[in-house]
């Protein structure tokens, strides 16, 4: 396997933990919180795409689908266009609100850019210096790792949820 054949498969299982995740939740599961400060499903979700497609484009210099997609137009939160969610408040969390459907969509339209952005990485691409504002300066490489890591943990958080939210209702 080289270089681009990890990171789609990488890729892909998050992928396959998102759509666990949320696939079948309705929209009052998808808002529920597992504590009262807790992250939901849906924020998680969102939150891991944005970080991805934002992350994604900037390093190979796209246009974020958010944005040129009209996904912010779609979901309707009341952030800035450029919010990812970093920083938000535990109100801010619970105004991502969103159904299964939408957010799976936006997830799966910002795979499909990732999977084609990178196909084509060499062993050699993975050096190139993609941020200058951090000592050492990060490389494409550190920032797919620190996205995959990224996305992979809160995936898993938002399994760990939905199993919550699942054994609250079965009993």
């Amino acid at each position: 396997m080289n270089s681009a054949g990890l990171l789609v498969d990488a890729f892909g299982r998050i992928r396959e933990v998102v759509h666990e995740a949320v696939e079948g939740l309705t929209d009052e599961e998808l808002t529920a919180r597992v504590d009262p400060d807790a992250n939901t499903v849906a924020w998680l979700a969102w939150h891991l795409t944005r970080v991805q497609d934002d992350h994604l484009a900037d390093a190979f210099g796209t246009e974020q689908l958010w944005a040129s997609d009209g996904w912010a137009d779609r979901f309707g939160l009341p952030f800035p266009k450029r919010a990812t969610g970093y920083g938000m408040t535990t109100a801010q969390v619970g105004e991502v609100r969103a159904p299964a459907e939408l957010l799976l969509g936006y997830h799966d339209a910002v795979h499909a850019r990732t999977e084609e952005l990178v196909r084509s990485v060499t062993n050699a691409d993975l050096d190139r210096i993609v941020d200058t504002r951090w000592d050492p300066p990060v490389t494409l490489g550190v920032r797919l790792v620190s996205v995959i890591a990224d996305d992979l943990q809160h995936a898993g958080q938002a399994a760990y949820a939905r199993g919550v939210i699942e054994r609250r209702k079965s009993r």
